[in-house]
């Protein structure tokens, strides 16, 4: 157990030390910081001082001891210090603040570039929700460890340390008496602080949990909407924001309880030093600036005190969403480019695919493809096609490298996939998906988004390959018509067919269609085929679908079952081998064809 809490303790030194390292790349805002710190903390405590001389001068004009002048250069100074104090505070607030900021706009752009870096096999395992969490929440607490954590070192070390030497070293007893309050109210700010870490944390997973369900409601509102089920998506929502509510209200009354203790605290040591004190003062043993002076330096000490409890909190939240941040920022990228890579030269284009193993890392104990070879040449088109579930999909990523293969190779030209780069790679194939995916942009963009500087024109020759063409010329605005959040306002079949033609834009060596017509009616696809003809005699094209009548044309066509490839062939040699395609054609096409009969 001890090699575990010290194991966790060195890790946060190191979460610790690594967000300090951080910091430092804007030294001259943190050398400003920590001077306008030092320099406010020294004019605070003058404050006192100044206040006590000040009570004892105006008890001498009192007297008439004709000391108006000196109370008057106290008063002038006492505005100034007021005032240089105010102004190296905002200083050390702004540059503190900017030094966060700095650094979480590192941060922010390192974790984005990591989620857009990162593996598919990742992506399939993780929730959107957390990666959110990570670049917001956890981000927010590195930033503000500069600022809560650092700063508040120096400025409670500062002001507690001088300020209790100052008051000992003037009266003993009244010094004691004066931070009596200070441990009992550092332990509970220390111990209140860190019961509301551990339940912001519970909050924070509440709340995560909340984003997850408005996050799924949304994206499947249409889906809501058509089962009326309204009522059990609020009832879902209720119960999860119900709790989060509960336990806020639980942090409140920890939060309340515990300024309560520490007010009383305190109040009670300020009325044991005016007790002594006052006694001191009727003795003749101490002056009243003197008291008025200790009563000053514990309303200034009162707040530091206070925030030793958030000074512990600020090092316990910056450990733990430094050690979350930096786990992701740390994560080993799978898909990335060898050392020395070199750009894929496409010269015949042609992709093979020899004796193929490969699972998903998430069931890695699961073969999803078995042996998987076979050839395709420039010109030629491969139909795909087989059962849900077959491997039918993963054969399309396994070309542009979205996953690496555990046993054989894929290769175009020769060039074994894994050892070229995945920009080179990625440009030569382009994989068109059936879920298409669009930005809250104006068609154009979408269609241009993997070359943003293509002129119009090839832009509108990608939309008439993929039929597209007339409806968008027919929009008031033409190409400049925004769609909705991922394409709502088009239909399905528009969404693939604006994907298609994104994907021609890159002008591929390999086109991979992944079920991508499927909600595509049958004399749209026949167009879209027929003009895909000119575009398709010079790179290789692989078709996957559940419809035959997509791929009938192939020059040939695989069936997949369990990962394995069971029969190969032209449609034709297929038909006449009498088996599963044999099967599945029967099962698509002939009772069509005998209901036609029947009609005649």
């Amino acid at each position: 157990m001890s090699h575990v809490v010290a194991t966790q303790a060195g890790k946060g030194l190191t979460t610790l030390w690594r967000i300090m390292v951080l910091t430092w790349r804007h030294p001259w805002m943190v050398i400003i910081t920590l001077a306008s710190t030092i320099i406010m903390c020294v004019l605070q405590l003058w404050v006192p001082r100044l206040l006590g001389q000040a009570v004892d001068q105006a008890e001498g004009v009192l007297d008439g001891a004709g000391a108006v002048d000196a109370l008057w250069t106290t008063a002038w100074i006492l505005l100034v210090v007021s005032i240089g104090r105010g102004i190296f505070t905002m200083t050390m607030n702004y540059f503190g603040e900017a030094v966060g900021h700095h650094t979480a706009y590192e941060l922010r752009l390192a974790v984005y570039e990591k989620i857009q870096r990162l593996s598919f096999s990742y992506h399939d395992k993780v929730h959107t929700g957390d990666l959110i969490t990570v670049g917001m929440l956890d981000l927010e607490g590195v930033r503000m460890f500069f600022a809560t954590g650092v700063l508040r070192v120096v400025l409670l070390g500062i002001l507690i340390g001088v300020g209790a030497y100052m008051m000992m070293s003037t009266d003993l007893l009244l010094g004691c008496l004066a931070l009596s309050f200070a441990p009992f109210v550092a332990w509970n700010s220390s111990k209140t602080q860190l019961t509301l870490r551990a339940t912001w944390l519970k909050l924070q997973e509440m709340l995560q949990n909340l984003s997850r369900v408005m996050e799924e409601n949304l994206g499947g509102i249409r889906v809501v909407r058509a089962f009326a089920g309204q009522d059990h998506e609020l009832k879902k929502y209720d119960e999860a924001s119900d709790a989060a509510l509960a336990l806020a209200h639980r942090r409140v009354d920890i939060r309340v309880s515990s300024t309560s203790l520490m007010n009383i605290s305190f109040l009670l040591s300020m009325g044991l030093v005016l007790w002594v004190g006052g006694e001191k003062v009727l003795a003749g043993e101490m002056t009243v600036g003197t008291l008025a002076t200790f009563l000053t330096f514990m309303t200034i000490l009162q707040m530091p005190v206070r925030q030793l409890g958030l000074l512990v909190n600020s090092f316990a939240r910056a450990s733990t969403c430094g050690n979350r941040l930096f786990a992701f920022l740390d994560l080993d990228i799978e898909i990335k480019d060898k050392p020395g890579a070199k750009p894929l030269v496409v010269t015949e284009g042609t992709v093979r695919f020899e004796n193929v193993d490969f699972a998903y890392p998430s069931a890695p104990a699961r073969k999803v493809l078995q042996g998987v070879s076979f050839e395709g040449k420039k010109g030629e088109t491969i139909g795909i096609v087989g059962r849900p579930g077959s491997g039918k999909s993963t054969i399309a990523h396994l070309i542009p490298r979205f996953y690496d293969v555990d046993g054989g190779k894929v290769t175009i030209d020769g060039q074994d996939v894994r050892d070229v780069t995945l920009g080179s790679l990625r440009q030569s194939v382009a994989v068109v998906q059936q879920d298409s995916f669009l930005f809250t942009t104006n068609i154009e963009n979408n269609i241009a988004y993997g070359d943003p500087w293509a002129k119009e024109g090839r832009i509108a020759r990608a939309s008439e390959f993929a039929q597209l063409h007339n409806y968008i010329i027919g929009l008031p605005t033409g190409y400049e018509t925004i769609v909705g959040e991922r394409g709502v306002s088009l239909s399905g079949g528009q969404r693939q067919r604006l994907n298609i033609a994104r994907s021609l834009m890159l002008r591929p060596s390999v086109m991979v269609f992944d079920d991508s017509t499927a909600a595509v009616d049958a004399g749209t696809e026949q167009r879209i085929r027929t003009a895909m003809k000119r575009f398709a005699k010079d790179r290789v094209t692989l078709i996957i679908s559940h419809r035959l009548s997509s791929l009938m044309h192939a020059d040939q066509i695989l069936f997949i079952e369990d990962g394995a490839i069971v029969e190969r062939g032209t449609h034709e040699e297929l038909l006449a081998l009498g088996g599963r395609y044999r099967a599945l054609y029967d099962l698509q096409v002939k009772p069509g064809d005998d209901a036609l009969e029947a009609a005649e």
